[in-house]
């Protein structure tokens, strides 16, 4: 027997591991463009199931019928850890941080009417736009049509110029379901704006999903894209936002259980919290 410690107990510098292997990210992306084909070209889906069957089977060959390890080398190291500070700094707590936590809300009918309200505003520029831009009214509903659609985005500027009762059933589906949700989102976010909420509501959302849309389509339908004019796209978001922000904020708010956690001198409006914290302050030993 070995008496050097290295010799006799290798496993001790030494840790068993699986080894590497670039399959499950080759996996990750043949499903990424599998379903990405479904918005873009049947030839992307083609590419991605090629690519899921061979990550599938080079991954099986990795653990079948034996796994694949190997020994990575440990090296001992012993780091100690000073600090150069000697005192704990802390944050000063305000009553501003209250707005990453309101402690009121709005009900979800309030966000549901703001919804239906900022969805009817916002079918006026889209109507505008379609009138002065291609003598039509039915453009704006069957571009929107075209989202869920397949083919529409190739059609012809005259078809989409025309009435289609198919194409006005799927675009008030499709505008219905998005108004409300919408109206449900500001209904979420306007009490942790309680300053400016017709600023945010109005002007910064619409800019902000906007871009989050045009980058959106970019990649998944240039064809799409380039049929948008995105000034009357944002002028119509933001004519949504002005009104579904006002109806939403005409209504009450209701407490959350963040106000219910309150003393109760503050959920009576006995006392404020910065006179309680002052109170406190008094209270406590020096």
């Amino acid at each position: 027997m070995s008496s050097d410690p290295q010799t006799a107990y290798p496993s001790r510098h030494t840790v068993h591991l699986l080894a590497p292997t670039a399959w499950p990210i080759v996996l990750a992306l043949g499903t990424t463009f599998l379903f990405a084909g479904i918005v873009m070209t049947w030839t992307v889906s083609l590419l991605g199931a090629i690519l899921m069957l061979c990550a599938a089977i080079g991954w099986f060959h990795n653990v079948i019928p034996r796994e694949r390890n190997e020994d990575v080398a440990v090296i001992t190291e012993i780091i100690e850890i000073k600090s150069s500070r000697t005192q704990v700094e802390r944050l000063p707590v305000a009553d501003s941080h209250r707005k990453i936590l309101p402690v009121e809300r709005y009900t979800l009918g309030a966000g549901v009417k703001g919804g239906i309200a900022g969805g009817i505003a916002m079918i006026v520029p889209a109507t505008l736009y379609g009138l002065i831009r291609y003598h039509s009214i039915w453009y704006a509903p069957n571009l929107m049509a075209a989202i869920a659609i397949p083919g529409w985005s190739e059609k012809s500027t005259a078809f989409l110029a025309a009435f289609h009762q198919r194409g006005l059933l799927v675009a008030s589906g499709v505008h219905a379901l998005a108004s409300v949700l919408v109206g449900l989102l500001y209904g979420a976010i306007l009490p942790m704006f309680p300053r400016r909420p017709i600023l945010t509501a109005g002007f910064l959302a619409p800019i902000f999903w906007t871009s989050l849309l045009y980058g959106t389509l970019e990649a998944a339908s240039p064809g799409m894209n380039q049929r948008i004019d995105w000034l009357w796209f944002v002028l119509s978001q933001i004519a949504f936002g002005l009104v579904a922000g006002f109806v939403v904020n005409l209504h009450v708010r209701v407490r959350t259980h963040q106000f219910q956690s309150l003393p109760f001198s503050m959920r009576a409006g006995i006392l404020s919290q910065g006179i309680e914290q002052e109170a406190r302050d008094k209270d406590s030993p020096q």
